[in-house]
């Protein structure tokens, strides 16, 4: 850890883990008010100050500019108590970066004070049904229209869709150009025409759904950069959080392996504890070994996005390819341990059972990662 991290990172660390285990452990209930805890998650994100992290010093946060080490400390120790909170913080990430690289100073002033406040709840919509991974396809529309644009089209998978106050949204403006023809925009929660069709529920407690656009007409300057940039705000943003996503999952599994390791010990079998059984240890080794390496990747790829390495795009994938499949394997491994218990609806496995699997999908699936680290090592060749 030491040599990616400078002081303050450590202190940041240890003051999350300390409000984490004090506010979010040992609750793991899968809430039927998950709107009502994602609001009230992202005022105490606020509150406690993790959310200046998000925005620059300018705008209320703490740094001049954002950094991916701070975002990923935070991940990590969030996503270890609720996945929820982890949720909550790294969209006001993800819906705000965008406002901060092509935002003008109107804004930024209007959204990013409010956001590091957690009075400001953020979306980023870019997920269509047709265009997923390939978010060159998509086909919400914006016709100018003077200087208005009138916007058309459906979002799907959207995060914090009916409780955002604002969504970063890309819809194609030059649709002849594809990629090059996308534009995006940023929009209050309640702009006429921004409709939230349906709620989708998730494996995990997750405020999601389908958000519409019907003649939802906005000015110039809910315009985010210039025309046709949308697509390079988008993946400027991506390219930033890919690597935090490797953190929510070594957070998820660190919480795995150490609940595994307190029920080998206190679980007992044939008169003695099954952490005395060779299986038992074998699991706990691989499982550790795979996590220290899960961190290493991740931790690595936020120093060199922070520093400006020229190999960044090519370790943050790496970075979030490996954590979220081992992170995967390793609370497979922890369920297994708990045996039976480990099923249980409600218990500490069962949540991270299902929080565990979005990871590998969401922000750019395991396979579009493999694509992105092949294809710039066949470049190089």
């Amino acid at each position: 850890m030491l040599p990616f991290f400078e002081q303050d990172h450590l202190l940041l660390r240890a003051r999350a883990r300390e409000w984490v285990e004090k506010k979010l452990f040992p609750s793991h209930e899968r809430s039927s008010a998950g709107d009502r805890r994602a609001i009230r998650l992202a005022k105490e994100l606020g509150s406690e100050g993790f959310l200046k992290y998000t925005v620059p010093q300018d705008f209320g946060g703490l740094r001049s500019k954002i950094q991916a080490r701070d975002l990923c400390i935070l991940r990590e120790e969030l996503a270890r108590g609720d996945a929820l909170a982890d949720t909550m913080f790294a969209m006001q990430a993800l819906g705000g970066y965008p406002i901060v690289l092509a935002g003008n100073e109107t804004q930024k002033q209007q959204f990013l004070p409010a956001i590091a406040r957690g009075d400001c709840i953020a979306a980023f919509a870019i997920t269509e049904p047709d265009a997923g991974s390939d978010v060159t396809s998509l086909q919400t529309s914006a016709l100018r229209r003077g200087k208005e644009f009138c916007l058309g089209g459906t979002k799907r998978f959207i995060s914090n869709a009916g409780i955002a106050n604002s969504y970063v949204v890309f819809a194609s403006t030059e649709p002849e150009k594809k990629g090059t023809g996308i534009t995006a925009f940023v929009l209050e929660g309640d702009t006429p025409g921004l409709l939230v069709k349906e709620r989708t529920e998730l494996l995990s407690t997750h405020p999601m759904g389908v958000v519409e656009f019907e003649n939802c007409v906005v000015s110039e300057d809910s315009r985010l950069g210039a025309e046709g940039q949308g697509l390079a705000i988008a993946f400027a943003t991506l390219d930033l959080l890919r690597c935090t996503v490797g953190a929510a999952a070594v957070g998820l599994a660190q919480r795995a392996l150490e609940e595994a390791i307190r029920y080998s010990q206190t679980r007992r079998q044939f008169g003695r504890p099954i952490a005395e059984f060779q299986a038992t240890e074998f699991k706990l080794a691989e499982m550790a070994t795979e996590l220290e390496a899960a961190k290493l990747l991740v931790y690595q790829a936020a120093w060199a996005h922070d520093c400006g390495g020229v190999e960044v795009k090519q370790q943050t994938s790496m970075a979030k390819y490996y954590a979220t499949e081992a992170a995967q394997r390793i609370v497979d491994q922890a369920l297994q341990i708990h045996g039976g218990s480990g099923l249980v609806a409600g218990s500490i496995m069962e949540r991270l059972y299902r929080d565990v699997r979005a990871l590998r999908i969401y922000e750019g699936t395991t396979e579009i990662q493999k694509l992105i680290i092949a294809r710039r090592l066949l470049n190089k060749a």
